[in-house]
């Protein structure tokens, strides 16, 4: 009889012992590596002070893993690597300013659009003329950021002799605040926040430019992960609905 009771009680144990050990395993599951990029303020940007990504999209999905219920551990790299990286699955998300294209929805799949927005135009302060669209530049030399909607439009207009081509938005905006670039394309919103900063004292955004690139942006997921993304989208609509994706983009002044 004791000898049963032992055996019980071990078996329980034992049970018990495996629940645990999987149970960690499958938490540790749970977290998922987040692209994200060190520039592009104020959706993601490399915070100095903490050596740490933060912003817009970083606080969104941080947000959204938890109702969703996963922990997201942000993978700093550059916005022309996110796509091939998350179908490599060296990531298992991209959280950064990515307009959801059709080319780019051929590849991977998208959430809702969480914020919309088109290109700004910059250009040194010196040159106060007001332009209001592509043609109004017809023989500068022009920038975009590697990777982005903006450079294929750019170049098929046939307005510019040349279509430089930058890594990141703070690269455009130094060589037009040298003057070594006679204007440059990108996220108005990113290039409105750096030029607020006062970092670029020698550039200037064209308000009178009406954007023609107009997109949304959304979190990137694998077309594989069908399940991930309708968690994902319905952690969203929670968000949005309880005012929590707002109060993010107004703690970052785009709301």
């Amino acid at each position: 009889m004791i000898s049963r009771r032992i055996l019980a009680v071990t078996g329980i144990l034992a049970s018990g012992l495996v629940a645990t050990l999987f149970g960690g395993a499958a938490q540790a599951q749970q977290v998922l590596k987040v692209g994200s990029t060190p520039t592009g303020i104020p959706f993601t940007f490399l915070d100095t002070k903490t050596n740490t990504i933060q912003g817009v999209m970083v606080d969104l999905v941080t947000e959204v893993g938890k109702d969703a219920g996963f922990q997201v551990q942000i993978e700093p790299m550059q916005f022309s690597a996110l796509i091939a990286a998350l179908t490599s699955n060296k990531i298992d998300l991209i959280s950064a300013a990515m307009y959801i294209s059709p080319a780019r929805k051929e590849v991977i799949d998208f959430s809702e659009p969480v914020y919309s927005y088109g290109e700004g135009l910059v250009v040194p302060k010196t040159d106060t003329k007001e332009y209001k669209e592509f043609a109004d530049l017809k023989g500068d030399t022009v920038g975009a950021q590697i990777g982005t909607v903006y450079v294929e439009p750019l170049k098929k207009t046939g307005l510019f002799p040349e279509v430089k081509i930058y890594d990141t938005i703070p690269d455009i905006l130094r060589d037009v605040n040298t003057g070594r670039l006679q204007a440059g394309f990108a996220d108005y919103p990113i290039l409105a926040y750096n030029l607020k900063q006062g970092l670029f004292p020698g550039v200037r955004l064209v308000t009178s430019y009406k954007s023609t690139i107009v997109g949304s942006i959304g979190i990137g997921v694998r077309k594989s992960d069908k399940e991930l993304l309708a968690k994902i989208n319905t952690s969203l609509a929670k968000l949005q609905a309880n005012g929590t994706v707002d109060k993010i983009l107004a703690k970052w002044g785009l709301k």
